[in-house]
C-alpha cells in the first residue's frame, strides 16, 4: 500500500524548518493533525477599504488558502459571533486560531508528559485541544470554552478528527473545571489581563505548571510560565511574546485617553510636576509591564507640537486617564522640569505614575527578562530578580 502523506505534513515541515518545533512529541502531533479541518468556512482579515474593520474571507477567496497554509494567527469570530458591520464585517476580533509557531512554543513550554492531566483554557476551534489529545490521550485533557456555540463547533471538529475529550462550557476566570480534580498542567490560549485567576493555581497539583499569555496596560501580551508550590502560590518568569485575545470577563474598555479627559471640568486643578510626562510612552518593556501593573487600565496619548511652529519644537502635551473619571495632562518642554500639569477626578494620576517609576527604578530599571510574577490568594504580584523583591503594590494609590 502506498504511504499517505500525514494531514499536517506541510505545516510540520514549515515549523521544523523555522526551528519552532524541537520536541518529537509535538512534531508527531502536528504531523497527524490537519489544522485546516478545524477552521470555519469564513475567517476574517483586515479590510483595506474599511480601516478598523475585520473583513470576512471565505474559501472562495485565494487569501483563505494562503493564510491557512502559513504561520498566521487567523480570526475565526468577530463581535462574539454577531458581526456589527455591513456585509459581515466585524469591529472586534473575539476568537481566533492561534499562530502555529506560537502554539508549539506554548506546548513545549508546558512540558507535559505521559500521565499528566491538562486543563486547557480556551477551546476555540479545537485544534490545540487535538494536539494535546494526540500527545497525551483524550482522557487526560479537559478543555474550557466560554462561548457555547464555539464549544459545540469544537466538539464536532474534534470528533471528526477522532478525539472526544471533555469540553466544558464555563467562564475560565472563575473555577472553570470544578469537580474535575487536580491538573498537572494548565495551558491558556487566551490572555489573563492584569490578574491571573487564582483558581488556576488552586486546581493545579503541587509542582504543576501554568503557561498563559499575560497582558497589562498598553503592552501586547507576553508569555508567562508559572510553577505551582505547596503553599498555594505560583511563581514564574516571562518567556516570550504572546499577543492573544483577553479572557472575556477581563476585556478592557476600549475608550482612549483623549475620550476620558474633560479639560473644561470646573473642579480641575493646575500645578507643576517634576516627572517627565513622556515617561508613560517610554518603550522599555520592563517599564511598560511595571506601569501597566501598578497603574491598572491607564491610557495615554502624546500630541506633538505642530511642525510649522518652530518656537514649540520638541514640545508635547501628554494625556493620561483611567476609567473612574481620573485624568491629567502634562506639558512637556525640552527645557526640563518642572512641567505644567492639570488634573481632574478622584485620583492624582501623575503621583501614581511617579510612584510606579520610582518603584521600577529602585530595582535598577529591570527589563522584561528580569521580571517575574507571583500568583496567590491575594492576587498577582510583579517582582524583580526574585519573588521577595516585589515591584511596588497595586494598592499603592490608596496610600498617596
Amino acid at each position: 500500500m502506498e504511504a499517505q502523506i500525514p494531514p499536517g505534513a506541510a505545516l510540520a515541515r514549515l515549523l521544523t524548518t523555522r526551528g519552532s518545533i524541537i520536541a518529537p512529541t509535538w512534531h508527531r502531533a502536528v504531523l497527524s493533525t490537519d489544522r485546516a479541518a478545524f477552521l470555519p468556512e469564513t475567517i476574517y482579515g483586515p479590510d483595506p477599504a474599511h480601516p478598523g474593520w475585520e473583513c470576512p474571507v471565505t474559501r472562495a477567496d485565494p487569501r483563505w488558502d494562503r493564510w491557512v497554509a502559513g504561520d498566521f494567527a487567523l480570526v475565526t469570530q468577530v463581535d462574539d459571533g454577531a458581526p456589527v458591520g455591513p456585509d459581515g464585517r466585524g469591529r472586534v476580533a473575539t476568537s481566533s486560531a492561534s499562530q502555529p509557531s506560537l502554539v508549539v512554543t506554548m506546548l513545549q513550554a508546558l512540558d507535559a508528559r505521559e500521565g499528566h492531566r491538562v486543563l486547557e483554557i480556551g477551546t476555540g476551534t479545537g485544534y490545540n485541544t487535538a494536539l494535546l489529545c494526540h500527545a497525551l490521550g483524550e482522557e487526560a485533557v479537559v478543555s474550557v470554552e466560554i462561548d457555547p456555540r464555539l464549544a459545540e463547533i469544537a466538539v464536532k471538529n474534534l470528533a471528526q478528527a477522532g478525539h472526544s475529550p471533555r469540553v466544558v462550557t464555563a467562564d475560565a476566570a472563575g473555577r472553570p473545571a470544578a469537580g474535575e480534580g487536580e491538573f498537572d498542567r494548565v495551558l491558556s490560549t487566551v490572555a489573563a489581563r492584569g490578574e491571573v485567576p487564582w483558581s488556576w493555581v488552586e486546581q493545579s497539583a503541587r509542582h504543576g505548571v501554568i503557561v498563559t499569555p499575560f497582558e497589562v496596560g498598553n503592552t501586547p501580551g507576553v508569555l508567562l510560565k508559572l510553577r505551582v508550590h505547596g503553599d498555594g502560590s505560583a511563581t514564574g518568569h516571562f518567556i516570550g511574546d504572546a499577543p492573544f485575545m483577553v479572557l472575556r470577563s477581563q476585556r478592557a474598555d476600549m475608550r482612549r485617553a483623549r475620550e476620558l479627559v474633560d479639560e473644561d471640568d470646573p473642579e480641575a486643578t493646575d500645578g507643576l510636576i517634576e516627572l517627565n510626562p513622556r515617561v508613560v510612552a517610554y518603550r522599555n518593556s520592563g517599564w511598560q509591564l511595571a506601569l501597566g501593573h501598578l497603574v491598572p487600565d491607564l491610557r495615554y496619548a502624546v500630541y506633538e507640537a505642530a511642525e510649522d511652529r518652530p518656537e514649540w519644537a520638541g514640545e508635547a502635551t501628554v494625556y493620561v486617564a483611567t476609567l473612574d473619571g481620573s485624568w491629567a495632562l502634562g506639558e512637556y518642554t525640552p527645557a526640563g522640569s518642572p512641567f505644567e500639569a492639570r488634573r481632574g477626578g478622584p485620583r492624582d494620576l501623575w503621583a501614581e505614575i511617579r510612584a510606579a517609576w520610582d518603584a521600577w527604578v529602585k530595582f535598577d530599571s529591570p527589563g522584561r527578562d528580569q521580571l517575574g510574577v507571583t500568583v496567590d490568594e491575594r492576587g498577582t504580584h510583579l517582582w524583580a530578580g526574585n519573588p521577595a523583591a516585589e515591584v511596588g503594590s497595586r494598592d499603592q494609590r490608596s496610600r498617596l
